[in-house]
């Protein structure tokens, strides 16, 4: 009884943030979902050490190769993971060429081995990788491991999806939270000043809101400049997802400062000479701040769409970096989906990560409706 009383108290003396807490554990798609983006942005830090091969590395015997088969046993004997290397063989009469295992010689599957070099944050040099095919029983070199087989150029698809996780799920984080601040801070001005500022601002929104996307994008990726570096393409392209996706966050904060701004306490703050950005970030950003989180989470879906989509059109992120929607770009032709099915994997992390912020913003959502 006095554990009922103690928790009754706790729920009415508790703040906005703790109400909404204690709703999100209990909606089970919202917890799922940010167990699953969890492992996502784990795996996107640990990208290069999951990685057995870097986003240049390739080897033409593998091209358009299906994921590699391990074996546990060799001529019968037992001896742990291992994969064989691929060899061409070449038809005298037919002039066919075919690719198949050498099982002559196997290559034995270890964790914890040194391959390319790369650097942890950045900064840190390092070698080490999570798993690698070392030498063959017979000292042979030269075979891999693809776990989601190759592209047209024989590089790994497991490798290029968890380094292309880095930048496919960092960019439209990024460009969210700069549509944020661009969202709240001309919807606030907007909205609490009024008049000429707030037509000028709303006619802005309107002209970019009637663009379509395509015709845009073409046009803002026109503005980069050809030959830059990565860093530079990364960020453009934050710059251009984040130009795009502020407008409805405007008009959204717009509609909740003319509410606000006639309110007594914004009345009594202007009264006792508060000043006006005092009043703008301490006393009516903080009064809806809940429903903004939950329209940033709702909004990092459309840019990890967005960012699939520039990047599959070639607006985007150019090879040698890579993203989820540079290796889309090979299933644009149905023939390759249909011959090498295999190349369709990137499409389920897109669809599992898009998916499981919707949920995430969906808890949000409901915990922070006070009416539920």
């Amino acid at each position: 009884m006095a554990k009922k009383v103690q928790s009754n108290e706790s729920y009415y003396v508790a703040s906005q943030w703790q109400l909404m807490g204690r709703k999100l554990k209990q909606h089970k798609l919202a917890r799922i979902s940010m167990v699953i983006l969890g492992i996502l942005y784990f795996f996107a830090l640990l990208g290069n050490f999951i990685a057995p091969y870097g986003t240049i590395e390739f080897d033409s015997i593998y091209k358009d190769c299906s994921p590699t088969k391990i074996h546990m046993y060799h001529e019968g004997e037992k001896v742990g993971p291992f994969v064989y290397k691929l060899s061409k063989i070449s038809d005298k009469k037919t002039l066919r060429v075919t690719i198949s295992e050498d099982t002559k010689e196997y290559y034995p599957i270890h964790f914890f081995t040194h391959g390319e070099p790369y650097k942890v944050l950045g900064f840190i040099p390092c070698d080490l990788h999570l798993f690698g095919v070392s030498e063959g029983s017979n000292g042979g070199k030269g075979a891999r491991i693809y776990l989601f087989g190759g592209d047209s150029l024989g590089r790994d698809i497991f490798s290029r999806i968890f380094l292309g996780s880095q930048i496919s799920l960092t960019i439209p984080f990024v460009a969210a939270a700069i549509s944020l601040f661009l969202g709240v801070l001309l919807g606030a001005v907007s909205g609490y000043f009024g008049g000429r500022v707030d037509f000028i601002i709303q006619r802005i929104i309107e002209v970019i809101s009637a663009v379509p996307q395509i015709p845009l994008w073409l046009a803002l990726s026109a503005a980069i400049p050809p030959g830059i570096s990565t860093i530079q393409i990364y960020f453009y392209m934050t710059i251009i997802l984040s130009f795009i996706n502020w407008t409805g966050m405007a008009r959204t904060v717009r509609g909740k400062f003319l509410s606000l701004k006639n309110e007594d306490f914004i009345l009594a703050a202007q009264l006792s000479g508060v000043s006006t950005w005092n009043i703008i970030w301490t006393h009516m950003v903080p009064g809806f701040m809940s429903y903004l989180i939950v329209s940033v989470t709702r909004s990092i879906p459309s840019s990890i769409i967005g960012e699939t989509s520039m990047s599959y059109l070639g607006l985007g992120i150019k090879p040698p970096a890579t993203s989820w929607g540079v290796m889309l770009q090979e299933t644009s032709s149905v023939t390759n989906i249909v011959s090498h099915p295999n190349k369709l994997i990137p499409i389920i992390f897109v669809t599992v990560t898009v998916l499981a912020f919707n949920f995430f913003g969906d808890g949000l959502r409901d915990a922070a409706d006070p009416y539920k």
